[in-house]
């Protein structure tokens, strides 16, 4: 095998060591290019049969309308069951409060730990991969989080030979990375290899965006952009999906996976580094929100 089909099998073998270790296993999907590969790997995991969980999005309110309507889409086109926690309705209900900057992205963990009490999920597969960010480096395969929803690097257990451990108490669960290995070229080499659909603002396109901080934002009703920040018509793409408030695009003129990859291969940046403006708020900011329930 060369070294995508190892990724991909190494994958799938972690998919299918959830679902058999776990009882209720559920797949967060933002809709973005990491959570859509996982799906693509689940759908190959127990094929001809269907996937035997649910997906689970949680929706800040401020999402980017393409991404909504591929979420929609795939949903509907493979027969999925779909579970939306969304921050609005925690907003209107007391229950949470908005942001003065507007951001919804730290609002999103206790809607998250919520909707896992609430469906009673005891793994919850993501798309995070360990060269994303340094906190994520640290991570399991299998992470065990607490009855809080918190992450504790001490308490995470030895994985070798391939053999994971979900085994958790009452109130407890897992969260499993199937992509913990690979890295934002293999995930777009994997997209081009297996004809992945994806949201269009992966590719670039003229958009209406302003700059803050050093990052190209969509204007939106979330808040931006304020006075003394000028909005003009730029030919971007992103390389991450997030909260609008928080998610940069970036300068490009790659409209396929082949120019994407290229472009990749070139970028002395990271992909949360020019696209996360919340990853900027502290050299510890992605830890500390892990540590408070955060995927």
């Amino acid at each position: 095998m060369n070294h995508t089909d190892q990724l991909e099998a190494e994958a799938v073998h972690i998919i299918r060591e959830a679902v058999g270790e776990c009882e209720r296993p559920v797949l967060l999907f933002s809709g973005g290019k990491d959570s859509a590969v996982v799906l693509h790997l689940a759908l190959k995991a127990f094929a001809p049969a269907p996937v035997p969980f649910p997906l689970l999005h949680v929706d800040t309110g401020h999402n980017f309308p393409e991404v909504i309507a591929y979420r929609d889409r795939t949903v509907a086109r493979y027969g999925l069951r779909l579970h939306v926690a969304s921050v609005q309705e925690h907003i209107d209900s007391g229950e949470l409060t908005e942001r003065a900057d507007g951001s919804r992205n730290a609002l999103q963990s206790p809607c998250l730990l919520h909707a896992i009490e609430t469906h009673r999920f005891d793994a919850v597969l993501g798309g995070a991969r360990r060269d994303e960010e340094k906190s994520r480096a640290k991570e399991r395969v299998f992470s065990l989080r607490d009855e809080l929803g918190g992450w504790n690097p001490r308490r995470q257990r030895p994985e070798l030979w391939e053999l994971y451990n979900g085994r958790h108490a009452p109130g407890e669960h897992i969260r499993v990375f199937p992509l913990s290995n690979w890295t934002e070229l293999d995930v777009w080499q994997y997209i081009g290899r297996e004809g992945i659909e994806l949201p269009e603002i992966y590719f670039a396109h003229r958009r209406e965006v302003f700059r803050r901080n050093g990052m190209w934002l969509a204007a939106g009703d979330w808040g931006g952009p304020r006075r003394g920040e000028r909005v003009e018509k730029r030919r971007v793409r992103y390389r991450t999906v997030g909260d609008m408030s928080c998610t940069g695009a970036v300068d490009s003129a790659a409209t396929t996976v082949a120019e994407v990859v290229r472009e990749i291969m070139a970028s002395p940046l990271t992909e949360r580094g020019a696209s996360r403006a919340d990853d900027k708020v502290s050299e510890a900011a992605m830890e500390d929100r892990k540590r408070e329930g955060y995927f």
